[in-house]
C-alpha cells in the first residue's frame, strides 16, 4: 500500500506532527480525494487541545477541497478528473488535513464552475451543521426543492443567531432567509452588523452589551403572539459564560435552544488547558421549561434525505444559484503543509479570527 503525507494531532496540547498515512483504494461508492484546500475549525482545536474524540495520532480536518483522481466500483455521480468539496469525518482515511482522503461519494459535491475551490471549502461543514440543526433540534422545516415563502407557517416568527458573524451562523441567516423566515435576529460585533443584515438579518446586537438580553426582548415584544418572546435560538459559539449564561436571559418558557457542541466552559490559550462539557440543558440555570439541546451534526446522515443528497446535490446548488456565498476567507501561508496547519491552530487558540475563515492549501501538487 502506497502512503502520503498527513498533518496529525499526537499528544493532548502538543504541536501537530507530519505522519505518513496509507493511502486507501476506494471501494463501493468510495472515492480517492487529491485534498487541495481545506478549512480550519473549532473542533481542530478542541481535539488537539482537549482531546475531544480523539485517538492519538488522529488525522484532523473534516473539510475537504480537491480534485477525483480515483474511483469504486459503485460510484455514479463522479468521475476521475471532477473538482469537489465537502464534508467527511468518520476516519482517519477521510480526513482532511492529508494528500489524499477516501469518502462517499455522498459527502462531497461538484464544484460549481464559477467558484474557487479555496471559496467552497468554507461551506460543507457548516451547512450541514444548519440543516441538521434546524431540523432535528430546532423543529423548522427547511423542505427541498424549497417551498413558496408564504407557506412557510414560521415566516415572522423570531429565531435568535447568537454568533451571527461565525461560519455557522452566516450560513444560518442566509439559509434561513431563503427559505422564508424574516425575523432573524443575529449577534456579533458592532462591524459586522451590517453584512449580518445584507445576509438577512432584521436586527443586530452586540454580544458584549450587558443589556443584550432586555434588547432582543424589547426588538421583539409583539402582544399579539402568543408564547416566548424568541421562541427559538441557534448558538452557534456555545460557550458557557460567553454565549449560554445571555442566551439564558432571553430563553423563555417554550423556547427551543440549540447550542453547538461542545459546550466550552473554559477556552485554550497557550498557556491554560481548555475544559468542555456536553450537557447543555445543566450547563447554566434556564428559565422552566426551556428545551436547550446540543447539537451533534455528525449523526446528520441519521436522516436518510441528508445523507444522500444535502452534500452531493443541495449544497452544490445553494452555492450555484448564489442563495448562500462563501464565508469570506483568510489563506493562512506556509512553507509546508505542517507549517500552514500549525498556523492555523495558532491563530484558532489566539482567537485571531472573526468574521472569516481559516483556509490553507493542503497539498503542494498541482493536478
Amino acid at each position: 500500500m502506497t502512503t502520503h503525507k498527513a498533518v496529525a494531532t499526537v499528544a493532548i496540547r502538543g504541536k501537530l506532527a507530519l505522519i505518513d498515512a496509507p493511502t486507501v483504494a476506494p471501494t463501493g461508492r468510495q472515492v480517492c480525494v487529491h485534498v487541495e484546500w481545506t478549512a480550519s475549525t473549532p473542533l481542530d482545536l478542541h481535539q488537539n487541545d482537549g482531546g475531544l474524540l480523539v485517538t492519538h495520532p488522529q488525522i484532523l480536518g473534516d473539510g475537504i477541497a480537491g480534485t477525483v483522481v480515483e474511483t469504486g466500483p459503485d460510484v455514479k455521480n463522479l468521475a476521475v478528473g471532477d473538482k469537489v468539496f465537502g464534508f467527511a469525518f468518520k476516519e482517519n482515511m477521510q480526513k482532511a488535513y492529508q494528500e489524499y482522503a477516501t469518502v462517499s461519494e455522498t459527502s462531497l459535491g461538484k464544484l460549481p464552475s464559477e467558484f474557487s475551490l479555496q471559496e467552497a471549502i468554507t461551506l460543507p461543514n457548516n451547512t450541514v451543521t444548519v440543516f441538521h440543526a434546524v431540523t432535528k433540534d430546532l423543529g423548522l422545516p427547511l423542505e427541498w426543492p424549497r417551498l413558496p415563502s408564504h407557506t412557510n407557517p414560521h415566516a415572522d416568527t423570531p429565531i435568535l443567531i447568537w454568533g451571527g458573524a461565525s461560519s455557522c451562523g452566516q450560513y444560518a441567516l442566509q439559509i434561513l432567509h431563503a427559505w422564508g423566515y424574516t425575523n432573524l435576529l443575529a449577534t456579533a460585533s458592532p462591524r459586522h452588523h451590517e453584512y449580518l443584515r445584507s445576509l438577512g438579518a432584521r436586527h443586530t446586537f452586540d454580544y458584549r452589551d450587558v443589556d443584550v438580553a432586555s434588547k432582543i426582548q424589547r426588538a421583539v415584544d409583539n402582544n399579539t403572539r402568543t408564547g416566548p418572546a424568541v421562541p427559538f435560538v441557534l448558538d452557534c459559539i456555545a460557550s458557557q459564560q460567553g454565549s449560554l449564561t445571555q442566551i439564558a436571559g432571553v430563553a423563555q418558557k417554550g423556547t427551543r435552544v440549540a447550542a453547538l457542541l461542545p459546550v466550552i466552559v473554559r477556552d485554550a490559550t497557550d498557556d491554560v488547558a481548555p475544559e468542555y462539557a456536553m450537557n447543555v440543558q445543566a450547563a447554566v440555570d434556564w428559565a422552566e421549561g426551556v428545551e436547550a439541546r446540543g447539537v451533534r451534526t455528525h449523526f446528520y446522515e441519521d436522516d436518510v434525505f441528508f445523507r444522500e443528497h444535502l452534500q452531493s446535490s443541495v449544497v452544490p446548488e445553494l452555492l450555484a444559484t448564489g442563495i448562500v456565498k462563501p464565508n469570506k476567507q483568510r489563506i493562512v501561508e506556509g512553507a509546508t503543509l505542517l507549517e500552514r496547519a500549525q498556523a492555523a491552530m495558532d491563530l484558532l487558540r489566539r482567537k485571531d479570527v472573526s468574521g472569516e475563515r481559516l483556509v490553507w492549501r493542503v497539498s503542494d501538487l498541482e493536478l
